[in-house]
């Protein structure tokens, strides 16, 4: 969304504008969309909506938005993601059992929800790269990339995620994750080349 058209929207929310507060979550629903599928436990995919999740995120940021309008740390959209990081960590600590909700956290970063799963990556990467059609190679391409993303640091496969997958820019990345631009953008690069050599299947 154009930061100018996003600022007078959250200016006519702050004033109680209940359809300003809904074109803003319109504008802002696919990514929290994404970023939801690429979150959530892969046990959990086919028992969960990511909508859901998203919806309840949403619920709480109408209810908090004064909240965020009181503060001055939280860019919007970061604000926004780290509520859905904490919705889709709550939909996890329910439906996980203990020894996976452990393990999950240890995996929090700074978006204040559970990491990215590289075997989600690895599936949007083959389905980006290859068609249906191509059945054999797209399940070549999933595994060579779950290998490669699987060997890259948690913090790398964050950034590839957002950037590749999210659309975020490397400046909005490098806020979620509480780090500098430069250091967003050498990640970003790194966890690229680490993966060129898993995507040679799709060589001719």
């Amino acid at each position: 969304m154009d930061s100018v058209l996003e600022a007078r929207l959250i200016e006519r929310a702050s004033g109680g504008d209940a359809a300003a507060r809904d074109e803003l979550f319109r504008a802002h629903l696919p990514r929290l969309t994404r970023m939801v599928e690429l979150r959530l436990d892969p046990s959990l995919r086919r028992r969960l909506d990511p909508a859901d999740v998203v919806q309840d995120a949403w619920l709480e940021a109408s209810r908090r938005f004064a909240e965020w309008r009181a503060q001055t740390a939280l860019p919007f959209h970061v604000w926004l993601r780290l509520l859905t990081g904490q919705a889709l960590l709550t939909v996890h600590r329910r439906h996980l059992g203990a020894h996976k909700r452990d393990a999950l956290r240890e995996r929090h970063l700074a978006s204040g929800g559970p990491g990215v799963s590289a075997t989600n990556v690895a599936e949007w990467f083959a389905a980006s790269a290859t068609s249906p059609s191509q059945a054999v190679l797209r399940s070549e391409v999933r595994a060579r990339v779950l290998t490669a993303l699987e060997e890259l640091e948690e913090l790398d496969r964050e950034i590839l995620s957002l950037r590749h997958f999210e659309g975020l820019t490397n400046e909005e990345a490098a806020a979620e994750l509480a780090i500098e631009p430069a250091a967003a953008s050498k990640r970003f690069v790194r966890a690229l080349v680490r993966l060129r050599p898993a995507l040679s299947a799709l060589a001719p």
